[in-house]
């Protein structure tokens, strides 16, 4: 693996993550200074608020950021309500309000991807832009192992028996060129330990109905949406991001040479894309649509 200096733990770049209470649950945040824009960003899955180390100082020159772990992820509590992406959805419209947060951009990779474009639907005009992209997102289902894997697991015990840190272990192994700062490593290992990774998986395995329910609405969405995915994902193969965009009014597609971990693997790209997309993009995509674009 390669490390670049980017690779330094969130703990020096942005202070130790904190807790703030929304809706009666404790959820993980780290903020940056104020900036010319709100941006949320939401934590992928099976990692943490940490996941955004390497793309952190960059994307803090232009915006005032608050990444927070959801509910039943990363170090945040969870609410069995919660744990689809329809309810998660409303959920980020909630830490939204919480947070002060006026006509955010929301960056919402992973499981992220279905609760934003949910909240994107309900919410017209409440988010500047959404960044999405790794997410599973197609009917019918396109997901490879070992998300598949979960999604149709007819019992959580055998993941509560490895327990999660096992589980993490193996997912982050799978990073192609980034090294984790060693807080990062430990952080992932110990937000899913013990039971919370087999609990997590309950989001997913409503994919199938909840999906089905997304593509409903994916044609009403009015918010521009920057789509970012790897080319290589096995995990989620990009013809879910490829979905979206045939189906967003006003949407963009990247596919980055890198798999599943883009905000890790590949962060230069993956930060200059959105900042770029920050500055201008949104405006224009919103204007015009489908537009399609393959970075190399």
């Amino acid at each position: 693996m390669i490390t670049s200096p980017q690779s330094r733990s969130l703990l020096e770049i942005a202070g130790k993550p904190t807790y703030h209470i929304i809706d009666g649950l404790s959820i993980r945040f780290v903020e940056s200074e104020r900036g010319k824009s709100d941006v949320l960003l939401l934590s992928p899955w099976p990692e943490s608020v940490f996941a955004y180390e390497p793309t952190w100082s960059r994307l803090a020159q232009s915006a005032h950021l608050v990444a927070i772990d959801l509910p039943g992820f990363g170090r945040s509590e969870r609410k069995d309500a919660l744990m689809s992406p329809r309810a998660m959805g409303d959920f980020i419209v909630r830490a939204a309000d919480a947070f002060g947060l006026d006509r955010p951009h929301v960056v919402a990779p992973d499981v992220g991807t279905s609760a934003a474009l949910f909240a994107a639907a309900k919410e017209p005009g409440r988010f500047s832009s959404l960044v999405v992209g790794t997410g599973g997102a197609a009917v019918p289902l396109q997901l490879g192992d070992p998300l598949r894997e979960w999604v149709f697991a007819p019992d959580l015990e055998p993941y509560r028996r490895l327990g999660g840190r096992a589980i993490v272990e193996r997912a982050i192994q799978t990073l192609e060129h980034y090294a984790l700062s060693d807080a990062a490593r430990e952080d992932y290992l110990v937000s899913y330990e013990g039971n919370r990774f087999a609990e997590s998986i309950r989001y997913v395995q409503s994919y199938p109905k909840e999906l089905e329910a997304l593509r409903d609405v994916l044609p009403r969405i009015q918010t521009p949406a920057l789509i970012v995915s790897g080319r290589r994902d096995r995990v989620v193969p990009p013809v879910n991001s490829e979905y979206l965009h045939a189906r967003l009014p006003h949407s963009e597609l990247h596919l980055i040479d890198a798999g599943h971990f883009i905000w890790e693997d590949a962060a230069d790209e993956y930060a200059s894309l959105v900042k770029s997309w920050w500055a201008e993009g949104y405006r224009s995509t919103a204007l015009i649509e489908r537009a399609v674009t393959t970075a190399h």
